[in-house]
């Protein structure tokens, strides 16, 4: 039996599912009533028993947003929008949680994994380093040189938005 949390009063914010109303993407979180039918049809909910499309909803319409907003499994999200073809509420779930995470990003509460992937896609115009053993690997058995990245293309693109300076991301 798992332990459960006691939730303090001063740890809730009874006004924090109306400013996800608010948001574009938050609009229809009070229309929720927690039948699960999201959380039933989740593909990351089946490999994953932390990620719970349900409770991050339920978190946030009672005002748990330090909890939600610094949680890691707010980032599994696969964005792939089962949860909302499902929702018998026309619940946009997925777009919910899109709005969960842009709050905590504004917050610079962001996964470090993500951190680097920006950091990596700024630097070579690829997610990942490429190790060199890989390059060497793909000459050695004749493949064409993968395509160069276009790293200062995209620092173009994104040098003038709001998560490049909450991130801390600055390119010489």
């Amino acid at each position: 039996m798992s332990k459960i949390e006691e939730i303090k009063p001063l740890r809730i914010d009874p006004k924090f599912r109306y400013e996800i109303a608010r948001m574009p993407d938050g609009k229809n979180i009070l229309q929720c009533f927690q039948c699960g039918t999201c959380t039933s049809d989740c593909p990351v909910a089946r490999f994953n028993e932390k990620y719970r499309p349900r409770n991050i909803i339920r978190m946030a319409q009672l005002g748990l947003r330090e909890k939600v907003l610094s949680s890691d499994f707010l980032w599994l999200c696969a964005s792939c929008f089962t949860c909302t073809d499902r929702c018998p509420q026309g619940v946009e779930v997925a777009s919910v949680i899109r709005a969960l995470k842009n709050l905590a990003a504004i917050e610079g509460r962001i996964p470090q994994i993500f951190r680097a992937q920006l950091g990596n896609l700024l630097k070579t115009g690829y997610i990942c380093e490429i190790p060199e053993t890989r390059i060497r690997k793909r000459d050695s058995i004749g493949l064409p040189p993968l395509p160069k990245g276009n790293a200062e293309g995209i620092y173009r693109s994104l040098r003038d938005l709001r998560i490049m300076k909450v991130i801390g991301v600055a390119k010489a």
